[in-house]
C-alpha cells in the first residue's frame, strides 16, 4: 500500500540554477510556497561563499546540492590563489561549505529518498571545462580521482549503488553529447565559437547506468548560463530530450534574482514526477507575496505516452 501510493504521489522538486551570491531568505519561504517536497542545488553557490551555503544548508526541506567551479575559485588554480581574501593556511572555506552541506552534497556520491523511491546521483564536484581535465589537483587531493575515465567509473558506482528505482543526476556542468550549438544546453558560446562543453565523464556514467538496467528519469545541471555571450537575440536551450525519454534540464537563469516592476523576482525550475517520470519542467519567477507571477512550460509530457 505505501509503495502504490508513493509511486503514484506527483513529486514536486525544485532546481535551483547557479546562485552567484543570490540567496535570500526570502527564496527559503519561497520554496515554501512554492509546496516543494525536495530541492536540488547545481552549485557556484558564489566564491566560495561559506555564509551562502550556511543559509542553504538550513532550508527545512529534504535536499541535494553539488559545489561548482566558483565554490573552490580561490583553492584550486594559481590565479585563484593569488586573489585569495583569506588565509589558506589557517581556513579552508571549500571544506567548511562542504562540512555544511554534509550528506546532502552528492558529489561523487549519492542520497537515497526512499519514501519516493528515488536515489540523487551527484555527478564531479566543481567541474569546469567540459572536455578539459580543470581542477585537477582538488580533484586528486580531495578525492584520489586523476581523469576523466576514473571520473566516470566514480560516478557510476555511485549510481550502481542506489537503493531506490528511479535515479537523477544531479551535476554542476552537464554532459557531453547534447549538441555543439553555441545555444545547446552546453553548447560553447564564445571564441571559438561552436562546441560541446558537456562533461564526457558524466555522459559515460549515464551511458553506463543505462546500460545497466537502471532507470534514469532527470538529468539536471547548471554552470551554462542561459543568457548566451555571442547574442542577445535568443537564449540557450534548457531542455533537451533524448530517445531513451530522459529529461535534461539546464537550470542555470542568471541571474536568478532580478529587479521588477513590482519588486524583486526571483526563479525556481520545478520539476514534476510522477510513478518514476517526468510529467512537467517549468521555469517560474516568483514575486515579493512569493506567488508565481510568470511560468515558462519547458517540457510537458505527452498524455498519449505510457
Amino acid at each position: 500500500m505505501t509503495s502504490q501510493k508513493s509511486q503514484s504521489k506527483i513529486l514536486k522538486i525544485a532546481v535551483v540554477g547557479d546562485i552567484h551570491d543570490q540567496w535570500e531568505v526570502e527564496d527559503g519561504i519561497a520554496l515554501k510556497h512554492l509546496g516543494v517536497d525536495l530541492v536540488l542545488f547545481v552549485g557556484d553557490f558564489g566564491n566560495e561563499s561559506v555564509e551562502v551555503v550556511r543559509a542553504i544548508a538550513s532550508v527545512n526541506i529534504p535536499k541535494a546540492a553539488i559545489m561548482g567551479n566558483h565554490d573552490a575559485w580561490y583553492s584550486a588554480t594559481e590565479w585563484g590563489r593569488k586573489k585569495c581574501p583569506y588565509d589558506r593556511t589557517k581556513e579552508d572555506w571549500v571544506q567548511e561549505q562542504l562540512d555544511l552541506l554534509g550528506s546532502a552534497h552528492v558529489g561523487y556520491s549519492k542520497l537515497d529518498f526512499p519514501e519516493w523511491n528515488l536515489t540523487v546521483v551527484g555527478g564531479r564536484p566543481f567541474t569546469w571545462g567540459g572536455h578539459e581535465w580543470r581542477f585537477a589537483d582538488i580533484c586528486k587531493q580531495r578525492y584520489g580521482v586523476t581523469d576523466l575515465e576514473e571520473s566516470a567509473q566514480r560516478i557510476f558506482a555511485s549510481a550502481k549503488s542506489a537503493a531506490c528505482e528511479t535515479i537523477i543526476f544531479l551535476g554542476h556542468n552537464g554532459p557531453s553529447g547534447l549538441g555543439d550549438r553555441p545555444e545547446d544546453p552546453c553548447g560553447k558560446d564564445w571564441h571559438p565559437i561552436g562546441g560541446d562543453f558537456g562533461d564526457p565523464d558524466l555522459a559515460e556514467a549515464i551511458s553506463l547506468t543505462m546500460t545497466a538496467g537502471k532507470h534514469i528519469a532527470l538529468v539536471t545541471f547548471g554552470h551554462m548560463h542561459h543568457s548566451l555571450r555571442y547574442t542577445k537575440t535568443e537564449l540557450r536551450k534548457p531542455i533537451f530530450i533524448s530517445p531513451e525519454g530522459i529529461v535534461y534540464l539546464n537550470a542555470a537563469s542568471v541571474p536568478r534574482i532580478v529587479e521588477g516592476e513590482n519588486g524583486k523576482l526571483r526563479n525556481f525550475s520545478l520539476v514534476s514526477l510522477e510513478a518514476g517520470e517526468v510529467t512537467q519542467a517549468s521555469l517560474v519567477w516568483v514575486g515579493e507575496d512569493f506567488q508565481v507571477v510568470k511560468e515558462e512550460v519547458l517540457y510537458e509530457r505527452s498524455a498519449s505516452v505510457s
